[in-house]
């Protein structure tokens, strides 16, 4: 497996070995041993989730703050995503900068959000299914998040806002000034 740190400190892209043949293709998802190794610190994931969503959904920017703050390994299964992590380490020579990924299907590419980031994304094909491990609990009254508009994150979602299918509780997320503290 390929690991590419990303310009925000701890984010990585990850590309799997992808075996393929007449009858389809086999890859390791996950080796916690090489994972470990690639990352120099150890995260033990404790929950697995899992979401199906269509074209021009909007999911995030959300984070646990505290003892419940999550890293998350995330990929796609089926279809494709704009996945996108903000990172909110307060001190980071980073703050406020985003890093976006396209992660499908057919690339298998798979993203690390360490703690400290909000994370979201934007379903780019008709349907797709999300699947994400978590090296933490969620805790409803842990829970913060980001506008996905904030303008002085800067985001370029490429996809016509007017057509966003965004949920009514992240429509009232507050900026990243005015966002509950994940530190």
């Amino acid at each position: 497996m390929k690991f590419t740190e990303t310009k925000l400190q701890g984010c990585f892209i990850l590309e799997p070995n992808v075996i393929r043949d007449e009858r389809g293709y086999f890859m390791e998802s996950f080796n916690e041993r090489t994972f470990q190794n690639a990352l120099e610190q150890a995260v033990h994931f404790v929950q697995d989730n899992q979401s199906v969503s269509s074209r021009g959904v909007l999911r995030g920017l959300h984070y646990q703050t505290g003892e419940f703050a999550q890293a998350k390994l995330v990929r796609v299964i089926q279809g494709e995503v704009l996945d996108v992590a903000v990172d909110i380490r307060p001190g980071s020579k980073t703050f406020g900068q985003y890093e976006a990924v396209v992660l499908s299907a057919e690339n298998q590419k798979q993203f690390f959000v360490p703690r400290g980031f909000a994370h979201g994304f934007l379903v780019l094909s008709e349907t797709a299914t999300f699947f994400y491990k978590c090296d933490n609990f969620y805790n409803k009254e842990s829970e913060g998040g980001i506008i996905y508009n904030d303008d002085s994150i800067g985001i370029d979602w490429n996809f016509d806002t007017e057509k966003l299918i965004i949920s009514e509780k992240d429509t009232q997320l507050p900026t990243l000034a005015n966002a509950k503290k994940a530190w």
